[in-house]
C-alpha cells in the first residue's frame, strides 16, 4: 500500500480533531460574545437608569426642555431592554421585534441572538434567574419615573411650579432612586457572577473534549506509524553534481534509500544518516513528493523548496526519485509581492498605478470607494482623465516633467466620481524607475479632503467671526477694511466706517440676565445686517460695540443714509421671551481718505465720533472731526492722571446742606467729591466719574469718600456743632461689590460715628445692578442702622418694589421734576404723586435742585420735608459749613439767603 494512502486515516483523524476543537472554540466564543452582550447591556441599562434619574431631578429643579429630552432618551433605552425581556418571557414573540428592542437598548448586535436564546431556554440558569428577578423588581419604580416626568412637563407647560411642588417631586424621585439603585447593583453583580461561572464551565468542557480527542488521535497515529515501519532494500542512484537535492525513496515505505551530496548538505548530516529516514519527516510543511513545501535541517533551519517526483525501476522495486529545488529567492519575491498587494488593498488612501504612458494598470479598493469607479473601468485610461486642477485646468505638462526628473509632486486637485460629482482631493505623484533611470510606472496616492477643507473653513470662520452674533471679529474687520481702502484708492472713491454703540445696554444686561443680553445682541446684529448691502461688512469688536464697513462710496457723506436707517431700525422695540425691550444707539462715522488711511485709524476716529454722539445726545450720529480726537486724547490723559489722584490726595469733599423746609434749619449735608487737578484746576464729577467707573477706580474713590465724610462728622462733633446726617453717594459698582458692606462697617467703627447719622444715596440703576441680592444687601444695611435714600427717583427704571426694601427710608425727587414747578402741570402731577407715595410708605422726602422761592413754597405746601438747591446753598467746603452751623449764625433765626444759580 502506498505511503500516502496509509497516512490518509491519520490525516483525516487530525482534521477531525482540529475541526472538533475549532467547533468547540467557536461555540465558546459565541457564548462569550453573548455574555459580553449581557455585560454591555447591563452597563448601558444601569447608566441609562442612573442618568434618567439625574436628568429628571435636574428637570424638576429648573424645567429645562433639554433635561426632559435627555431623560426620555435614557428612559427609552431602559424600556427597550424591558420590552425585549417581557416579550421573550411571554413565549409568543417576534424575533425581529425582540432583536430590534435589544438594539435600541444598545446591546452588541452579535450578542443579541445568544441573549434571546438564553432568555428563552436558560432563564433558570444560576445567577441569571436572580438577575432577572432583581430586574423585574424595579419595573414599577421606573414606570413611576415616567409618570413624574409627564406630570412635571404638564406643570411647566402651564406655569412655573411652586417650590413645594418641585421639592415634593424631587423627594419622590430620590425615594425611587433609593429603591432602584441597590437592585440595579444586585442585578449587575448577578450578571457578572453568571458570566464568570459560565466561563469556567466552558473552559472545563473545551479542555476536556480537546484532551480526549488528542489522546484518541495520538493512539491512532502510533498504530499507523508502527504499521508503516519496515525495512526496504536500498539502491544507490545519486547525481552528486546536481544543483538540486535528489532523494531516492522507496515507493512502498517512503523511506530514503539514498541521497546526493546537495541533499546531505542542506539537511546537515551524512548520506548514511539520511538512509532509512522518512522523506516526509524532513518537511516541516508541504508534501515530500510534489509541490511547494518547507525542508527542515538538522539544526532546525527551514528552507523553502519545490519538489518533483517520478517513478523509476530499480531492479524489481519501484523507486520514487524526488528532486528538491531551493526556491528561497522566489519565496522572498512572492512574499514581498504579497505584502505589497495587501498593503495596497488595505491602505486607507486611494492608490493608482499607471504605466510609463500614464495609463492606469491598478487601483486599490479605497480608490474605488472614493470615486465609485471599479478598477476594471479605469484600466488603460489616462491617470489624469478624471482629475483637474482646482480651477478646472488640466494637470500641466510641467508636473509630469518634474516627476520624470525625479521629484515628487503633491497638491490639491478636483476629482470626478462615477456619478459625475466632484470633490477636492490631495494627490501625491511619484515615479518607479527601471535600471536605466527611466519612469517605468507612476504611483499616485489620493485622499478625499472634503471634510478637512470644511473643517478648515469652519475654523477659519470661527477665527474671523464672533461666535455669538456671527459678525466679523476686529482682526477680520480690519483686514476687510484694508481691502476696501485699497479698492477705494485704485478707483479714487471712498469708504466709511460706522462705529455703533448701544445706549444703556449695561442696564438691560444687569436688570434682566446675561442670556437676555446675549439674545438682544444677536437681534441687534440681525437688524444691522438687514440694513446693509451684500458688499457691506458688519463686525462686533466689543461687548455692545459694532462696526460697519461701507465700501464703493463716492464720499463719506453717503454713509449718512445707512447710519440713519440703523438708528431707526435699532430704535424699534425688541421682543425677547416675555420682555419688550427698547434700546437706542450712538453712531460715529469716519471715512477714507478724509479721516484716515488705514483701518486702525478709521475705527479709532469713528469711535471718537461715537463717543461725542453718546455724550452730547444719544440715539444720534456724528461725523468725525479732528477736535474729537483731541478730546479723546484728553480723556486718555485724564484717565492716566486719575490713577494717581488718590495717592496724591487731589480729591476733596464739598458739602451741600439739606434744610428742613418748615423751619429752614440745616439738618443734613450731602458729601460731593471734587477733583482738584494740579494743572486743569477743578475737574467736574460728570467728567471723571465715568472714567473712574470704566477703570475700576470708583470703588476706591467711594471708600475714600465714606471714610473722609465719617471723619468730618467726628471733627464737627468735637467742635460741638449741631449733629448732622451725612449723605454719601454710592456708585452701582461699589454697591454690587462684596466688600461694600464691610467697608461701611469699617468706616463707622474707625470714626466712632453712630450708624443712624449715615445715609447712603443709591440710584435706581445701582439697585438694578445687584439684582436678586438687593434685598439681602438692604437687610444688612438695615441691621447696621444705616439708612438708604433712593436718588433721582423716577428718572430710571422705576419700580415701587424698591421703596418697600428694609433700609429705604428716604426718597429724593430729581431736579428734572422740580425745574418746572409750579407752572408745569405734568411736573406738578408727578411731584404730588411721588409725595403721596412717600407719605403712604412713611418715607422721608427730599427735593433736589430748588432754585426759586416759588418752588420752595409749592413743595412746602405739598408736604415735602427736606430740600436742597442753590436757593439755600451751593456745595461748600467744611470751614464754610462750620460758619453756617456756628451758634452765633443760627441765633438770627433767618433762613439761608438765596445764592444765584450758576448758569451753563
Amino acid at each position: 500500500m502506498p505511503l500516502a494512502r496509509r497516512l490518509m486515516p491519520l490525516a483525516y483523524a487530525l482534521v477531525a480533531v482540529v475541526g472538533l476543537v475549532l467547533a468547540l472554540t467557536w461555540g465558546a466564543l459565541q457564548i462569550q460574545v453573548t455574555l459580553a452582550g449581557f455585560l454591555n447591556g447591563e452597563s448601558l441599562w444601569s447608566k441609562a437608569q442612573k442618568q434618567a434619574v439625574i436628568d429628571l431631578d435636574t428637570y424638576a429643579s429648573h424645567g429645562r426642555p433639554d433635561d426632559l429630552a435627555s431623560f426620555r432618551r435614557n428612559y427609552a433605552v431602559v424600556m427597550a431592554d424591558r420590552e425585549a425581556r417581557d416579550a421573550i418571557a411571554s413565549g409568543r414573540f417576534s424575533h425581529a421585534a425582540v432583536e430590534d428592542a435589544f438594539a435600541r437598548g444598545g446591546v452588541i448586535p452579535e450578542a443579541i441572538p445568544g441573549m434571546v436564546f438564553i432568555f428563552e431556554y436558560f432563564d433558570g440558569m444560576p445567577f441569571v434567574r436572580e438577575a432577572v428577578t432583581e430586574w423585574r423588581s424595579v419595573d414599577g419604580s421606573i414606570a413611576e419615573l415616567r409618570q413624574i416626568a409627564d406630570r412635571l412637563e404638564g406643570t411647566y407647560a402651564r406655569d412655573t411650579p411652586s417650590r413645594e411642588q418641585v421639592d415634593a417631586e424631587r423627594a419622590r424621585i430620590g425615594a425611587l432612586n433609593a429603591y432602584i439603585e441597590p437592585r440595579a447593583k444586585a442585578f449587575s453583580l448577578y450578571i457578572a457572577n453568571g458570566a464568570s461561572w459560565l466561563g469556567r464551565v466552558l473552559f472545563v468542557m473545551v479542555l476536556g473534549v480537546a484532551a480526549l480527542a488528542s489522546l484518541l488521535w495520538l493512539r491512532m497515529a502510533t498504530r499507523i506509524l508502527a504499521g508503516i515501519r519496515g525495512t526496504e532494500e536500498r539502491y544507490r542512484l545519486l547525481f552528486d553534481s546536481a544543483a538540486d537535492a535528489i532523494f531516492m525513496v522507496d515507493n512502498a515505505s517512503g523511506r530514503i534509500l539514498d541521497a546526493n551530496r546537495r541533499a546531505a548538505t542542506w539537511i546537515g548530516c551524512s548520506r548514511h544518516e539520511l538512509a532509512g529516514i522518512q522523506l516526509s519527516s524532513l518537511f516541516a510543511e508541504g508534501s515530500a513528493h510534489t509541490g511547494v513545501g518547507t525542508l527542515r535541517g538538522a539544526d532546525g533551519s527551514l528552507r523553502p523548496v519545490e519538489t518533483q517526483s517520478s517513478l523509476v525501476a530499480w531492479g524489481s522495486r519501484q523507486v520514487s526519485q524526488a528532486i528538491v529545488r531551493d526556491i528561497s529567492d522566489r519565496v522572498v519575491m512572492e512574499r514581498e509581492r504579497k505584502i505589497a498587494a495587501e498593503a495596497l488593498a488595505s491602505i486607507a488612501e486611494g492608490v493608482i498605478i499607471a504605466d510609463a504612458d500614464r495609463r492606469v494598470t491598478t487601483t486599490n479598493d479605497a480608490h474605488a470607494k472614493l470615486t465609485g469607479i471599479a478598477p476594471h473601468e479605469l484600466r488603460r485610461t489616462r491617470l489624469d482623465a478624471t482629475r483637474t486642477l482646482p480651477d478646472g485646468r488640466p494637470l500641466p505638462a510641467s508636473l509630469w516633467e518634474a516627476v520624470a526628473a525625479g521629484n515628487n509632486w503633491q497638491g490639491e486637485v478636483e476629482s470626478r466620481r462615477a456619478d459625475g460629482t466632484t470633490y477636492p482631493e490631495l494627490m501625491s505623484i511619484s515615479a518607479i524607475r527601471d535600471a536605466d533611470g527611466r519612469p517605468q510606472h507612476y504611483v499616485a496616492v489620493v485622499t478625499d479632503i472634503t471634510a478637512r477643507k470644511a473643517d478648515r473653513q469652519r475654523l477659519q470662520h470661527l477665527a474671523t467671526h464672533d461666535p455669538l452674533t456671527g459678525l466679523a471679529t476686529r482682526a477680520e474687520f480690519e483686514r476687510l477694511c484694508a481691502e476696501a481702502i485699497t479698492r477705494a484708492a485704485h478707483t479714487r472713491g471712498a469708504a466709511a466706517v460706522l462705529f455703533v454703540d448701544l445706549d444703556a445696554f449695561k442696564v438691560i444686561n444687569d436688570s434682566y440676565s446675561h442670556a437676555i443680553g446675549d439674545a438682544l445682541l444677536i437681534r441687534v446684529a440681525e437688524r444691522i445686517r438687514a440694513q446693509l448691502s451684500p458688499n457691506d461688512v458688519a463686525g462686533r469688536i466689543g461687548g455692545d460695540e459694532f462696526t460697519v464697513l461701507l465700501g464703493e462710496l463716492r464720499s463719506r457723506e453717503e454713509a449718512l443714509l445707512v447710519a440713519e436707517a440703523l438708528l431707526a431700525a435699532l430704535a424699534r422695540p425688541f421682543s425677547l421671551d416675555d420682555y419688550e425691550l427698547y434700546v437706542s444707539a450712538s453712531i460715529g462715522i469716519a471715512g477714507y481718505p478724509l479721516d484716515g488711511n488705514d483701518p486702525v485709524t478709521l475705527i479709532a476716529n469713528a469711535d471718537a465720533a461715537m463717543y461725542v454722539a453718546k455724550t452730547e445726545e444719544r440715539n444720534a450720529l456724528r461725523f468725525y472731526t479732528p477736535k474729537m480726537h483731541a478730546d479723546a486724547r484728553r480723556r486718555l490723559k485724564l484717565a492716566s492722571e486719575l490713577r494717581q489722584a488718590l495717592t496724591r490726595n487731589e480729591f476733596q469733599l464739598l458739602y451741600q446742606p439739606s434744610v428742613e423746609m418748615r423751619t429752614g434749619r440745616i439738618v443734613a449735608v450731602e458729601a460731593l467729591v471734587r477733583w482738584r487737578h494740579p494743572e486743569r484746576g477743578s475737574v467736574p464729577p460728570d467728567e471723571f466719574i465715568p472714567i473712574a467707573e470704566s477703570l475700576g477706580l470708583i470703588r476706591q474713590i467711594d471708600q475714600w469718600v465714606m471714610e473722609t465724610a465719617c471723619a468730618q462728622m467726628v471733627l464737627w462733633d468735637q467742635m460741638r456743632l449741631p449733629p448732622l446726617r451725612m449723605a454719601v453717594n454710592v456708585s452701582a459698582g461699589t454697591f454690587a461689590h462684596p466688600d461694600f458692606l464691610p467697608g461701611i462697617s469699617q468706616a463707622l467703627v474707625q470714626a466712632g460715628v453712630p450708624a443712624n447719622r449715615l445715609l447712603v444715596e443709591l440710584t435706581e440703576s445701582a439697585i438694578l445692578r445687584l439684582g436678586e441680592d438687593t434685598e439681602r444687601a438692604m437687610q444688612s444695611l438695615h441691621k447696621l442702622g444705616v439708612g438708604v435714600a433712593i436718588d433721582d427717583f423716577g428718572t430710571g427704571y422705576s419700580s415701587l418694589a424698591y421703596l418697600k426694601l428694609p433700609a429705604v427710608a428716604y426718597l429724593k425727587i430729581d431736579r428734572s421734576f422740580i425745574a418746572g414747578l409750579p407752572s408745569n402741570g405734568n411736573d406738578v402731577a408727578i411731584t404730588e404723586a411721588m409725595l403721596a407715595i412717600a407719605r403712604s410708605l412713611e418715607l422721608h422726602t427730599i427735593a433736589e435742585g430748588i432754585e426759586t422761592e416759588a418752588q420752595h413754597e409749592f413743595l412746602l405746601r405739598a408736604g415735602c420735608q427736606e430740600a436742597q438747591g442753590y436757593l439755600y446753598s451751593r456745595p461748600l467746603p467744611p470751614d464754610e459749613i462750620e460758619r453756617l452751623l456756628a451758634p452765633r449764625a443760627s441765633q438770627s433765626g433767618k433762613r439761608l439767603s438765596l445764592v444765584p444759580p450758576r448758569r451753563a
